[in-house]
């Protein structure tokens, strides 16, 4: 089978290669997953050149989360499984034509919804909500400031904040993202970073921002801790800047707010109930249509520097998909 692999640890994705692998074969307790599409996200960049927290050991295959059928059980496994649409969540090697994983990572995939769609939904939409509801406590009618509100962590906390019921105010560089935020899921507001301490003060009364969702960092935070409210909450979810922050402590001091490091996977590793039932959850609102996963490009499987690329520049509006296949199934 065909697979993008790191086999070594280089920046500007030097060391990924499309190679040739082994067909692999399920263990007791696990499935074989054909790949219909595999979603690509910010961490995935990242571990390609060891400055993700999470760092595999050299030669993996990068993706944390995908969609497919399933075509071979191991044993143990209930054979309902066999040939169901399924989506999959794992830590990393879902950029390939096949994957082997336990059967406890695989769930049964949302009607409604294309293998793109289904591949993307789960790490943001995860994300967003440990973040707002399990670690923010986002509360209906509170401003809920978003930074990079285009790509695809912060256009899921945009669409989760809003069907939590806040007044979400996305952040976006561009005329074309703002465009696109706005028909997309309607904020309360949809504004520029320039100028953002200001704008947020008119916007709310010149209270601020009950929360903040920062998965951007460096001025990011810094002009988040102008602009919060006394008492509320910034959420660091990640550094896609690539500048992390140093803030004066006695800024958190006077405003009274909290600054709450936000990683839902490991959140999920020390509360495996709550995760299970997060991500029930929102298996059920995708499927009945309440959450509505966009991604905005998809690519071949042998063109993922051009997707990589993408990413990295900031020019995609949500998911990015990456189709092992190709166009066609053989």
């Amino acid at each position: 089978m065909l697979a993008l692999q790191v086999t070594e640890i280089m920046p500007d994705f030097a060391g990924c290669a499309m190679v040739d692998c082994p067909m692999p074969t399920p263990g007791a307790g696990q499935m074989r997953i054909y790949v219909h599409a595999a979603a690509l996200n910010f961490p995935d960049l990242l571990m390609t050149r060891g400055a993700y927290q999470f760092r595999p050991d050299v030669p993996f295959i990068p993706g944390m989360e995908c969609a497919g059928v399933v075509d071979a059980l191991g044993d143990g496994v209930d054979s309902a499984w066999l040939g169901r649409a399924v989506v999959v969540g794992m830590r990393h090697g879902a950029m390939a034509q096949y994957v082997v994983v336990d059967a406890t990572m695989v769930r049964p995939k949302p009607d409604g919804i294309d293998w793109a769609a289904a591949a993307g939904y789960r790490v943001g939409y995860l994300t967003a909500w440990v973040a707002l509801h399990r670690r923010g406590q986002l509360r209906p009618g509170e401003w809920l400031l978003v930074h990079g509100a285009a790509g695809g962590m912060g256009l899921a906390a945009v669409e989760m904040g809003r069907h939590m019921g806040a007044r979400v105010i996305a952040v976006a560089s561009s005329d074309e993202k703002r465009a696109a935020i706005t028909r997309l899921y309607a904020p309360e507001a949809v504004i520029a970073p320039e100028g953002l301490r200001d704008t947020v003060k008119a916007l709310t009364d010149g209270k601020g921002a009950d929360v903040v969702f920062d998965p951007v960092g460096g001025d990011a935070l810094r002009q988040s801790l102008r602009c919060i409210r006394f008492g509320g909450r910034i959420l660091i979810i990640g550094f896609a800047s690539g500048e992390i922050a140093d803030i004066p402590s006695n800024l958190p001091l006077i405003k009274g707010c909290a600054i709450i490091g936000v990683r839902a996977g490991e959140y999920g590793r020390y509360f495996p109930d709550e995760q299970r039932a997060d991500i029930a959850m929102i298996d059920d609102l995708v499927a009945q249509g309440a959450l509505t996963p966009h991604v905005s490009a998809t690519y071949p499987l042998s063109q993922w520097l051009d997707a990589f690329t993408a990413m990295q520049s900031r020019r995609a509006v949500g998911k990015i998909a990456l189709l092992p296949w190709g166009d066609a199934a053989p």
